[in-house]
């Protein structure tokens, strides 16, 4: 894990080992909604708030106050005692959902509209990124170094893609194929023609809905 990615102030919290999931994998207190085909850090944390909706199960983690707040806090993308509560998590659920319309793209979804971007430009607006030279002459660019507005957090978010996007693994992060699901996964096939969160619930689901579907049409 590198410090271009992320803010330096929130490694040490997001690397607290609180979870283990059902594949083995130790997780952090953040990524405890995740269960399988996961990410590799850092890009586990752009998996992960994209994940705070469950169209399945019908769950928000950044619909209510308190809960939005504790999770933003925990993953290091807000600090708690920041005003303007209210408009921070309204931009968080908006920039979550053009994160998904970029994922969409890894499977030929469409390009982003202008909503989409919005979200998008305002953070790239608002954030306080800067060029860092390290001692073995890196070039890297970082968030502000505080990381405590929500804007730094979320370009901590912009800035793990571009990496992903350098080294290849961002096009293996994709969304369900079901429409009702729509949940993030990461695939690790070889051929990475991944569709499914979950072959035996989403992917049957649909292929089941499918051939109801088609007999329908032939009867």
């Amino acid at each position: 894990m590198t410090c271009k990615s992320f803010c330096r102030v929130t490694i040490e919290q997001r690397l607290v080992i609180m979870t283990v999931s059902l594949n083995g994998m130790t997780l952090p207190s953040w990524a405890s909604h995740l269960q399988h085909k996961l990410a590799p850090p850092p890009l586990l944390l752009v998996q992960a708030y994209v994940n705070t909706l469950d169209l399945d199960l019908r769950t928000d983690m950044l619909a209510h106050a308190d809960e939005a707040q504790a999770w933003l806090a925990d993953a290091g993308l807000r600090d708690l005692g920041q005003p303007d509560l209210a408009a921070d998590l309204e931009l968080a659920r908006a920039f979550r959902e053009s994160l998904r319309a970029m994922i969409a793209r890894n499977t030929g979804g469409p390009p982003l509209t202008e909503v989409g971007l919005r979200p998008l430009e305002h953070v790239t607006s608002a954030a306080t990124p800067r060029l860092e030279v390290t001692a073995d002459c890196q070039v890297e660019l970082e968030c502000s170094e505080d990381a405590q507005r929500l804007a730094d957090g979320l370009a901590g978010l912009l800035l793990t893609i571009r990496d992903a996007q350098a080294d290849d693994s961002w096009d293996r992060l994709k969304l369900c194929g079901n429409p009702d699901c729509l949940w993030v996964f990461y695939d690790r096939s070889h051929s990475r023609q991944g569709a499914w969160c979950d072959m035996a619930s989403c992917g049957n689901r649909l292929k089941n809905r499918s051939l109801r579907a088609r007999r329908a049409q032939a009867g």
